[in-house]
């Protein structure tokens, strides 16, 4: 008897959700936005499941030449969602540096606005059938936005605000260089602004990040594992024969350049809480798992280093990256020159043109209104930060002791306040205050 009511509710349930799924169809369907996105040539529209906020929500295929200059370019499909409220109220756009997954934006919750989250060229969905590098610049990718944004302000006719994390950031900024009139106000999340292959100012604010103490903690672990390398080496091949990591790029040095990373990605992750760093008397446990979880051992992989090298490419051509100093550990390396060429696609050739950066700097101190740059202090990319000159009326903001996952909800309610009243006055919309 349970057996048979057990069958019963699961066929009721699963009838249930299918008359739901059905329903929820019908009615995105015979919306407003629905017609006007099915209207449209060369996107293809599939229908997601929307939550409390949004009421209707797409994962949309967008048609765009390879090459935006060109008349006979090649195409290729561009992935974005969107993520609807009001078709009169503002938009936010995420101008994301890779690939993407949609997700709630902290700027769309902020202004309850309608949001767009696109995915970079040459990542991710957004493939062309080959991978022609020539094009994978920034200047193109500042044209996939244009014309995206163009497209949703056919409908879309509230204020338009673009965003981004890190080297989305950098596409934001760089978008309005291109474009200035697009958007009305642009938010960059700890976007560095290098000017070359291996910007000598992340050395620099390494030496004199946090207090001397912590500092001094941060190389001593580095130390401490590369002397017990013997110990931990066991440690590091069973982990990555579990995660089936390879290093045939980095070849033997994969594991001292995990270690020479530490240096960068424990003040570009963590709270900053030194105390916490393993020092000579830890259990050899303890310093591989601390070494495992600040410096992921998939970045240096042969299968990171494919899937990112669209982002290594555009970071030795235009715009750049970061070197090692590996002065403070020379007497324990083997292999690792602090160099990083196995990051650049095989069989492209590349060169860095500090041109382009230049220019966008350029664009930044004299040119660039209504930004609200958000960095944190111990972010190593705080390092190459952008600097206001005063000649705009963009604003940088800085979270005290703020890592790479500084947001603007991390700041105090003063600092806030500043950030809110910004949008406000540059958008001509009132914020609510949920401080």
């Amino acid at each position: 008897m349970n057996k048979v009511k057990t069958i019963f509710f699961v066929k009721l349930f699963l009838l249930f959700s299918i008359t739901i799924q059905f329903a929820y169809s019908q009615q995105s369907q015979s919306t407003e936005l629905y017609e006007w996105l099915k209207s449209i040539e060369g996107i293809e529209v599939k229908t997601l499941e929307p939550d409390s906020v949004y009421s209707e929500v797409y994962e949309i295929m967008v048609t765009q030449p390879v090459d935006h200059f060109s008349h006979d370019s090649k195409t290729f499909k561009q992935q974005i969602f969107i993520s609807h409220v009001d078709k009169q109220g503002p938009m936010v756009i995420d101008m994301d540096g890779y690939s993407v997954n949609n997700r709630k934006l902290e700027l769309s919750r902020i202004l309850r606005a309608n949001q767009l989250v696109v995915e970079h060229r040459y990542f991710g969905e957004s493939m062309p059938d080959s991978l022609e590098w020539q094009y994978m610049t920034v200047r193109q990718a500042a044209a996939d936005h244009h014309r995206i944004i163009e497209l949703f302000k056919q409908f879309y006719t509230g204020k338009w605000i673009s965003t981004g994390i890190s080297k989305g950031g950098q596409t934001a900024m760089i978008h309005r260089r291109f474009y200035p009139n697009d958007v009305d106000v642009t938010v960059p999340y700890v976007a560095p602004l290098n000017f070359s292959a291996e910007d000598k100012r992340v050395d620099e604010f390494l030496k004199n990040v946090s207090t001397q103490e912590c500092r001094d903690r941060v190389k001593e672990f580095q130390r401490l594992a590369l002397k017990k390398r013997n110990e931990i080496l066991p440690l590091f091949k069973k982990e990555i024969e579990e995660k089936s990591f390879t290093y045939n790029f980095v070849g033997e040095a994969a594991f001292e350049y995990v270690v020479l990373e530490y240096g960068f990605a424990y003040w570009q992750w963590s709270s900053g809480d030194c105390s916490l760093i393993p020092d000579s008397t830890a259990e050899i446990d303890s310093i591989f798992e601390h070494l495992k979880s600040n410096s992921p051992f998939s970045y240096f992989s042969d299968e990171d280093i494919t899937n990112f090298a669209p982002f290594f490419y555009q970071a030795y051509t235009e715009m750049g990256y970061y070197a090692y100093d590996i002065e403070p550990f020379e007497d324990l390396l083997k292999y690792a020159n602090g160099k990083t060429p196995f990051f650049i696609p095989k069989n492209v050739s590349v060169s860095f043109d500090p041109e382009v950066m230049k220019d966008i700097n350029h664009f930044i101190q004299c040119e660039a209104d209504n930004f609200i740059f958000i960095y944190g202090e111990n972010d190593p990319w705080t390092a190459t930060s952008v600097c206001l000159s005063g000649r705009t009326n963009s604003i940088k903001m800085v979270h005290p002791g703020g890592s790479h996952r500084t947001r603007i909800r991390h700041f105090s309610n003063e600092e806030k306040e500043i950030i809110y009243s910004k949008l406000e006055e540059w958008l001509g919309i009132k914020i609510g205050r949920n401080f």
